[in-house]
C-alpha cells in the first residue's frame, strides 16, 4: 500500500508541475484559472495515453497477421519442395531409361562417335600449329563445337559434319605438298600491320613477298615477321623462290623439318649467334687476340714479299758473272772481289763477317712470329678463365635454374681460347713458310761462300 501511495503521489506531483508549468506558461491569472487549466491537461493527457494504447494495440495485430502469413508460406514451400523432390526422382528415372535406351539404339554408332572425338582431337591439335591456319580459318572452331556436342549425349553429329571432318583431313594432307602463294595481313618486328602476299611451302615455312621468313602465332591467328632472319643463304633462296612462284622447275630453299610441329629447329638456328657476335662475345681480351693476329699476319705477308724479292734476286746472281749489291750473294761476292789476293784465313773470315751482316736482315719478324705463336693459345686461356669465373659469379647469385644461361656464359668464356687457337696455328704455319724461305738463302750463301774459299784456296796453291 505504501508503494502505492508513493507512486500516486508521484504521478500527482507530475501532474502538478506538468499542470504548473502549463499554467505558467499561460501565465494564469487566479487559482480557479489555475485549476481549469489542470484539469485541461488531465484531459489531454488521457486522450493521448488511449492514442497510444490503440497505436500499440494495432502494431500487435499486424505482428500477429505477418506470422500466420509466413506459417502459410512456410507450409506452402514445404509442399512444393516434396512435390519437386517426388519430380526430380521421377525425372532421374527417365533420363536413365532414356540413356539405356540411347545407347541400345546406338548399337555400334558409339564406337565411330567415339573414334571420330578422337580423330577431331587430334586433327585440331595438329591445326593449331599449322601453317595452314594461316590461310584457312575457322576450321579450329568447328572441331571444338563438334567434340563438345559430341562429349554429350543428347545431340549427335550430322552426316555433313561427319563429311566435314574428312575433308578437313583430306585439305590438311593435300596441302602439306603444295606451294601456294595467298594474301594476308602480316606484323612487322615493329607493331606495323600490312597486308602482303606470302607464300607457304607445304607445312613447313612461310615467307612474305620481301622474302623474309614468317611465323604463325596459334593465340593470335596470325602471321608475324620473324625479328631475327637466319643467316647464310636462306634469305637469298627465299627471295629466289618468292621471284619464281608460278614458274615451273626445282628450286633451292631451306625449309625447317620441324615446321608442322611449330617450327622449333628454326627458332634454334636463328637464335644461335652469328660468326661476328661470337667474336663480340670475347670481349677485350678477343679484341686483343684478333689485332695480335692481324698483325701477325700483316708481318708474314710482308716477310714473304720480302723474301721473295731477295730469293729472286740471289738467283738472278747466280747468273750473272758480276757481284751486284742489290742483294745478300752479291754482297757477299763483292768482298772476294774487292780483296782477290787476300790469304785464305783471312777471306774465310771477311765472308762469314759478310754473312753475318746479312742474316738479321733476312731474319727479321720471325722471332716476333714465333713469339705470336706462342703468346696467342695463353691469351685465349686467360679470356676463359676470366669468363668462368664471371660465369660461375653469376651463378652464385641467380642460382643455376637456367642451363641455357649457364651454357651461354660458358660457350662465351671459350671463345677466347678459339680465337687463340685461331691466331697461333697460321702463325705458325706462316712462322714455317717464312723461316723456310729466310734459311735457304742464308744456306745459299754459306754455300758460295764455301765454294769462293775452296776456288781462292786451290788458286793459291797452284800458285
Amino acid at each position: 500500500m505504501k508503494s502505492v501511495k508513493a507512486a500516486a503521489l508521484v504521478v500527482c506531483g507530475t501532474l502538478f508541475f506538468s499542470t504548473a508549468s502549463m499554467a505558467q506558461e499561460q501565465e494564469a491569472q487566479s487559482l480557479e484559472q489555475l485549476l481549469d487549466f489542470v484539469k485541461q491537461g488531465q484531459v489531454v493527457e488521457s486522450r493521448e495515453n488511449r492514442q497510444r494504447e490503440q497505436r500499440f494495440v494495432q502494431a500487435k495485430n499486424e505482428q500477429a497477421q505477418l506470422l500466420r502469413e509466413a506459417e502459410a508460406e512456410r507450409t506452402r514451400q514445404e509442399n512444393r519442395s516434396s512435390e519437386l523432390e517426388a519430380t526430380f526422382e521421377e525425372n532421374e528415372l527417365l533420363v536413365t531409361a532414356k540413356r539405356a535406351q540411347l545407347r541400345e539404339r546406338l548399337g555400334g554408332l558409339a564406337e565411330l562417335f567415339g573414334h571420330l572425338t578422337s580423330v577431331s582431337g587430334d586433327l585440331s591439335s595438329n591445326l593449331e600449329l599449322s601453317l595452314t591456319s594461316a590461310q584457312y580459318s575457322g576450321r579450329q572452331e568447328f572441331l571444338e563445337e563438334l567434340i563438345a556436342k559430341m562429349s554429350g549425349t543428347e545431340r549427335l553429329p550430322s552426316i555433313a559434319e561427319i563429311e566435314r571432318v574428312w575433308f578437313e583431313l583430306q585439305r590438311e594432307m593435300i596441302e602439306s605438298g603444295k606451294v601456294v602463294t595467298f594474301n594476308t595481313e602480316i606484323s612487322r618486328p615493329s607493331g606495323e600491320k600490312v597486308e602482303q602476299r606470302v607464300t607457304r611451302v607445304g607445312l613447313f615455312n612461310v615467307v612474305s613477298e620481301e622474302g623474309k621468313y614468317l611465323q604463325y602465332v596459334p593465340s593470335k591467328d596470325t602471321l608475324e615477321e620473324l625479328a631475327r632472319q637466319p643467316s647464310g643463304p636462306y634469305m637469298g633462296w627465299a627471295e629466289d623462290l618468292v621471284a619464281a612462284t608460278g614458274e615451273t622447275g626445282f628450286q633451292k630453299f631451306g625449309i625447317d623439318p620441324t615446321g608442322p610441329t611449330g617450327g622449333s629447329y628454326l627458332a634454334a638456328m636463328i637464335n644461335s649467334p652469328t660468326l661476328e657476335e661470337r667474336w663480340h662475345q670475347g670481349g677485350q681480351i678477343g679484341y686483343a687476340i684478333t689485332a695480335v693476329g692481324i698483325f701477325a699476319f700483316l708481318l708474314a705477308i710482308w716477310r714473304l714479299i720480302v723474301l721473295t724479292s731477295v730469293s729472286s734476286k740471289v738467283n738472278s746472281q747466280l747468273k750473272s758473272d758480276s757481284a751486284s749489291t742489290n742483294n745478300p750473294l752479291g754482297r757477299v761476292l763483292k768482298v772476294h772481289e774487292d780483296n782477290p789476293g787476300m790469304d785464305t784465313e783471312t777471306l774465310e773470315l771477311k765472308l762469314s763477317e759478310a754473312i753475318l751482316k746479312e742474316t738479321p736482315k733476312l731474319e727479321t719478324g720471325l722471332t716476333l712470329l714465333k713469339i705470336i705463336a706462342a703468346v696467342a693459345p695463353l691469351m685465349g686461356l686467360l679470356g676463359t678463365v676470366t669468363g668462368m669465373i664471371i660465369t660461375f659469379q653469376a651463378i652464385t647469385i641467380f642460382g643455376a635454374g637456367d642451363p641455357k644461361a649457364m651454357a651461354g656464359g660458358i660457350s662465351g668464356a671459350l671463345i677466347t681460347t678459339v680465337l687463340g687457337l685461331l691466331v697461333a696455328i697460321p702463325t705458325v704455319l706462316l712462322h714455317t713458310v717464312v723461316n723456310g724461305r729466310a734459311k735457304r738463302i742464308i744456306h745459299l750463301l754459306n754455300e758460295q761462300s764455301t765454294g769462293i774459299i775452296a776456288e781462292h784456296t786451290e788458286g793459291n796453291l797452284r800458285k
